[in-house]
């Protein structure tokens, strides 16, 4: 990965959700569980919520097409494109809100604030050590605000499900 700098430092810091988390799990495994859409349907989207919907081109130029559906049977629909892939080391992608035929739609449809974007970045690395996967992600440009702690908290909910996903597959 030496060489490679994230978009997330030429951003005002204040504009990049920043999470870390360390899984018991090899690097190889979680970037598949980020990666195959059979695994990623396992533990997308915060506590309650299922992915009934995952589709993944894994190729810089690919799509990333995903429904997250709430426990009272809301839809949140979103698309990415790959811009980089480097495996097991690395993902940086967009991420729009869309409708269910994967079309680009406002943030606003989904109740966010105007302060949303209308397209953002995530980059996510993964960094083995002893076994275990140092897992990064930037999110950006996300401003300070309430829109930012439900999206941190939608993270952390997923983070911990797939920390339990990954557990189950080491048993």
């Amino acid at each position: 990965m030496a060489g490679i700098e994230s978009g997330a430092a030429r951003q005002p810091e204040e504009d990049v959700l920043f999470i870390t988390r360390d899984f018991a799990a090899p690097r190889e495994l979680v970037f598949k569980a980020w990666t195959e859409p059979e695994r990623v349907m396992r533990w997308w989207g915060p506590k309650g919520f299922t992915a009934p919907v995952c589709k993944i081109d894994l190729r810089p130029g690919g799509v990333s097409f995903s429904c997250m559906r709430a426990p009272d049977g809301k839809e949140y629909w979103g698309q990415g494109v790959y811009l980089e892939i480097v495996e097991p080391e690395r993902i940086v992608c967009t991420d729009t809100f869309a409708d269910e035929k994967g079309n680009p739609v406002s943030p606003r449809q989904y109740g966010m604030s105007p302060d949303w974007p209308e397209e953002a970045v995530i980059e996510v690395t993964f960094e083995e050590h002893d076994g275990k996967t140092k897992f990064t992600l930037h999110h950006y440009p996300i401003k300070p605000g309430p829109d930012r702690d439900m999206c941190r908290q939608g993270w952390n909910e997923s983070l911990d499900k797939l920390a339990d996903y990954l557990r189950s597959c080491a048993q």
